[in-house]
């Protein structure tokens, strides 16, 4: 169309009517600036038609996972909400430093349910325990259980810890600020154990028990994985 259209000025400027060439000029400007702006939105919808045509845009494909925000800039970076497709890496980032930050948050919490002897290799087992405790949290709260799970690592994970240094032969603990990565890897590991914990020898089941250690944490009330993260750090705090 825009070729059509300059063969037409062509013509006009060998009869020599300058006034029409300016405005045949205006319309291929006006003509091409629609092009493009209808181009781009046609771009734009057909990106969001393929986000939303994602099959596993959603967790157990029922939790999205595109409105979870989380609210420490420390952890955004560690805490991996993508979009997969299964929620099993096959430990393919195992032995590759810092790279378990690229794996999705709610399979680290499920190989974290994987740490005792009743669980040791049973992944569907575990994955199972987590999607029952999944609907539970969503049958007695109503939120998205990807967000109070993000919430509940952001409250059980603690920011202060001790190291042991040897002075001579004397041993002293030392605190020390705890990495955001660490701060995770923490707080998956005392919600798992409180869970475990919580069904030891009791008539709820292990989905119940870690649905309500999740939303506990997530709420900042008093749990097994709250009281762990107090006490590292009230020992830290002496060991300033």
């Amino acid at each position: 169309m825009f070729v059509g259209v300059v063969g037409v000025v062509r013509v006009v400027e060998v009869v020599g009517v300058v006034w029409v060439d300016e405005v045949v000029e205006v319309e291929a400007v006006e003509v091409r600036g629609e092009m493009a702006s209808e181009r781009a939105s046609e771009g734009q919808a057909s990106a969001e038609a393929e986000r939303e045509e994602l099959p596993f845009k959603r967790i157990f494909g029922k939790w999205d996972i595109s409105e979870v925000q989380i609210r420490d800039i420390g952890m955004a970076k560690h805490i991996s909400l993508a979009p997969v497709s299964a929620l099993h890496t096959g430990g393919r980032h195992a032995k590759q430093q810092f790279a378990k930050s690229k794996v999705c948050i709610v399979e680290r919490l499920i190989n974290k349910m994987m740490r005792t002897e009743h669980n040791t290799g049973k992944k569907l087992k575990a994955y199972n325990i987590v999607k029952r405790a999944f609907d539970i949290i969503y049958e007695r709260t109503g939120e998205n259980p990807v967000q109070l799970l993000v919430d509940a690592i952001q409250n059980a994970g603690p920011r202060e810890d001790t190291v042991r240094l040897r002075f001579g032969g004397i041993i002293v603990p030392k605190a020390v600020d705890v990495s955001s990565q660490r701060r995770i890897d923490q707080a998956l590991l005392f919600i798992a154990q409180g869970a475990q914990r919580c069904a030891f020898k009791s008539k709820k089941s292990i989905a119940e028990c870690l649905a309500e250690e999740i939303i506990a944490a997530a709420r900042g009330a008093k749990c097994y994985a709250i009281s762990k993260r107090e006490e590292k750090e009230r020992i830290a705090k002496a060991a300033r």
